[in-house]
């Protein structure tokens, strides 16, 4: 990526040659020309001395390596993006420290003098993170964020305009917009005055009786998660069909959001031994937050909860179950490299003889990449959209001498 402030090799995390998805885009170019020269009537920013620069919602850390110079807070709620910043920032030789790490579930910068927005996939998220981030600006903070023209909705510019202040954009380029904003502290004041605690957040609800082994229990969401207000059909028509009587085993809810599954387990087998693992810090504060609305005081120690590149943490052969509703989506993306590193994470982590349970939309095809992989696949479930699929890890087999 070359910009106005450098010329950068950036990856996405995990790197992956054959990935020809980039860490940047237009909308990440457009901004940082913004910041040298200005568009329109607005000119540069002075960032040598703009004081404390907050980036949010940087996707791959190309903003913050970008700009690494000025020492600016990153705000990410992606364990893969703050991966792949220390990596690109590592490759750009900046110096220890350069940028600070925040996630979405931290305390903000106390004063924020800049603050550069690439506006998420979810709503719901960035309404959360200004309403975090508001009392923290001032008259004086200069806000823009920015996006692809797909990304960026009159919903999007009523958030920046309801929560901070007056709002508008600029022209197209490149299909890539920017949003500039100018904080209003009566606006600020008069949003936190009519906000709920916590902006609203998390949601919490019970799920009704068609839910299979998740009825009855309370489902708790932060801001981000998908489907935060109700059940999404993928994951009650998992539900349904997953195995409950674990005989005490240790179990993973492999990109867990919420966490309604791996909790459903522990529900009905308090003997299970629960892992929640996700990349999102969102999914996993909200995975916590159901497991112990839902399972009786005095089990913490039968729950472990993991944020970061799904099962890379965990020592091979050491699980027995994986229960896994796989994304098809990296941001805008369309993809299917996140759920085959899944399967892949999977097949190392289970012992011999555990099994990798699946629910996904039928037209994927991931029969075919488990049949790869562990060399079989069974459809548990089906119906028109949706499959659940089993793999079992099979033990190797000696080599005749």
């Amino acid at each position: 990526m070359t910009t106005p402030f450098g010329s950068h090799e950036l990856t996405r995390f995990p790197a992956d040659p054959r990935d020809r998805l980039r860490a940047w885009d237009a909308a990440d170019e457009y901004l940082l020309r913004h910041l040298d020269s200005g568009t329109g009537e607005r000119g540069p920013v002075d960032l040598a001395g703009a004081g404390q620069i907050t980036v949010l919602g940087d996707r791959w850390g190309a903003l913050a390596t970008a700009l690494a110079a000025y020492r600016p807070a990153q705000i990410t709620d992606s364990a893969l993006t703050r991966a792949a910043t220390e990596a690109n920032l590592a490759r750009a030789g900046a110096a220890a420290g350069a940028v600070t790490l925040l996630t979405t579930q931290d305390a903000p910068p106390q004063r924020i003098d800049v603050l550069l927005v690439r506006v998420p996939k979810s709503l719901a998220l960035l309404e959360d993170q200004l309403l975090r981030l508001a009392p923290h600006v001032h008259a004086g903070t200069v806000v823009v964020g920015t996006g692809m023209v797909k990304e960026i909705h009159t919903s999007t510019l009523n958030l920046f305009e309801r929560i901070l202040g007056p709002t508008r954009t600029s022209l197209a380029e490149k299909k890539a917009r920017l949003i500039f904003c100018t904080p209003d502290p009566e606006v600020v004041a008069a949003g936190a005055a009519g906000t709920p605690a916590g902006g609203g957040w998390p949601l919490t609800y019970t799920l009704d009786r068609d839910a299979g082994s998740g009825a009855g229990l309370t489902a708790v969401n932060h801001a981000g998660i998908f489907c935060a207000d109700r059940l999404d059909v993928g994951t009650r028509f998992f539900l349904q069909s997953i195995p409950t009587n674990t005989d005490g085993a240790r179990v993973v809810d492999l990109g867990c959001g919420n966490g309604i599954v791996g909790t459903a387990v522990a529900v009905a087998d308090p003997d299970a031994e629960l892992v929640f693992a996700d990349e999102s810090y969102q999914a996993v504060a909200s995975a916590r937050a159901t497991y112990e609305a839902n399972v009786r005081h005095g089990r913490g120690d039968r729950a472990e909860f993991l944020v970061g590149d799904g099962l890379s943490m965990l020592p091979a052969g050491s699980v027995d179950l994986v229960l896994c509703n796989p994304p098809f989506h990296s941001h805008q993306a369309t993809t299917d490299a996140t759920a085959l590193r899944m399967f892949a994470q999977s097949r190392r982590a289970l012992r011999p003889g555990g099994e990798l349970w699946i629910v996904a939309n039928r037209h994927l095809g991931y029969h075919t990449h488990l049949r790869r992989l562990f060399g079989n696949s069974e459809v548990a479930a089906s119906e028109p959209r949706f499959v659940v699929l089993r793999a079992v890890k099979r033990e190797k087999r000696p080599r005749p001498m």
